[in-house]
């Protein structure tokens, strides 16, 4: 593979693009752990957890001045009335990921609510009742699926279809399709990762949509490694549901409120089961404690209980650097940033590791993901105390996330120098 040949492995290189980085100024809006001499850590795991920004401590804390103040008055005098805090973060979650409002709600987390979305949307027959997902999906989506199927009286041996990654540890689209077509007479659902948590490959989820609902296949898509990460737009391809959680790159904090996705040819569809619970209730009577349930036209009807505010507000707090940022320009600096790092480590390939990501900006965000022959959980420990934390996978997996919301060219160089440097200290 030749590196690119519009960056440069000098030091002073990253420097400059540092200065001329548009969205540099987003690095200060967070808090980046320290070294114990005080220096910044090399923070490259905003795939498993986001930074927290400066400004969540303030916007939980007008909440919490709120609730001591105004008590259960709050719901509706608050300076964001938590009757309708969630409404508030349905725009910008929206802009996100590509959907209107009304198709987006803020509630849950993230395996809980595709458990809720396969209530309404997997729906096997004697026929049809596979579900299709990828192979090393998530743990949480694996075993949701074939709880789902069980609870259905399938067996998942049987009824749960894996694609299959390929000698290079990647999925071609051809070959999603391909797995498509052979199960589609006996398939009800395909449940994808938008990204693969695991490989760091972005699907093409729009060709791929296409193609299963032409089979009448109903498609979810599990958005945790998407979401903030890559430009989406699923009201456009069509989807039929999504779910995300908030703690990655959408920086809400650990376990915070999730995120989910219902097209709007589903809003009022009466025919569609679900689990019922009072917030997804009809607005306009849910105070009259009415004994039928009318759901809320659109994906708010999905909601069970109130919502988290002190959750929420974190979220709120990092949606709000997304909307100044925008997704584009976040997206033209992960191009570069990951590309910038997949340079430098290409300078220094030997035959010790390789990466499994695909190359192609268009068929990844910004995880690299480095296969370790041998010694990688040494190599993992070394690099965490050199001063970078990342992320390590079993049984040889090491993953890098450059986040462009906070993370520096420097940030990659240095990462770049000590992963070599161990290389050469250990030949």
């Amino acid at each position: 593979m030749t590196p690119n040949t519009k960056y440069s492995t000098d030091p002073a290189f990253a420097l400059t693009l540092d200065r001329e980085d548009p969205l540099q100024r987003f690095r200060n809006s967070f808090i980046i752990p320290e070294q114990e001499d005080g220096t910044p850590q090399i923070y490259l795991c905003g795939n498993s957890l986001g930074l927290q920004p400066t400004a969540a401590s303030d916007y939980v804390r007008q909440e919490l001045d709120d609730w001591a103040e105004l008590g259960v008055e709050g719901h509706f005098r608050a300076r964001h009335p938590w009757m309708r805090y969630h409404e508030s973060l349905a725009e910008s979650s929206a802009a996100i990921v590509g959907a209107h409002p009304d198709e987006i709600v803020v509630m849950n987390t993230l395996t809980v609510n595709l458990h809720l979305m396969m209530v309404s949307f997997y729906r096997p027959t004697r026929e049809r009742y596979k579900i299709i997902i990828e192979e090393k999906a998530f743990p949480s989506d694996q075993y949701a699926v074939a709880s789902q199927a069980q609870f259905h009286g399938y067996d998942p041996a049987d009824a749960i279809v894996e694609i299959p990654m390929d000698e290079h540890g990647r999925f071609s689209t051809e070959h999603v399709l391909e797995t498509i077509d052979r199960h589609a007479d006996d398939t009800a659902l395909l449940l994808l990762g938008g990204v693969n948590y695991y490989n760091g490959q972005l699907f093409d989820v729009e060709e791929i949509t296409r193609h299963a609902r032409a089979a009448s296949i109903t498609v979810g898509i599990d958005l945790a490694h998407a979401a903030g990460n890559v430009p989406l737009k699923l009201h456009d391809w069509g989807v039929d549901f999504a779910a995300w959680c908030s703690y990655k790159y959408l920086n809400s904090g650990p376990g915070s409120t999730a995120g989910c996705f219902v097209h709007q040819r589903h809003a009022t569809n009466a025919s569609l089961p679900r689990f019922a619970g009072w917030w997804g209730h009809d607005k306009s009577t849910r105070f009259d404690m009415p004994d039928r349930f009318t759901p809320i036209p659109g994906a708010e009807g999905w909601q069970l209980s109130n919502p988290a505010i002190l959750p929420m507000a974190t979220l709120r707090a990092s949606l709000d650097l997304f909307m100044d940022a925008g997704m584009a320009a976040l997206r033209r600096k992960s191009e570069l940033l990951t590309g910038y790092l997949e340079y430098l480590l290409l300078h220094g390939e030997n035959d010790s590791w390789n990466i499994i990501t695909p190359s192609e900006p268009e068929q990844r965000g910004c995880q690299l993901s480095l296969r370790i022959s041998s010694g990688g959980k040494q190599l993992f420990d070394h690099l965490g105390r050199s001063g970078v934390i990342c992320d390590w996978r079993e049984p040889d997996v090491i993953r890098i996330a450059p986040v462009p919301l906070y993370n520096s060219f420097t940030d990659v160089h240095r990462f770049a120098e000590l992963f070599h440097q161990y290389f050469t200290d250990h030949a």
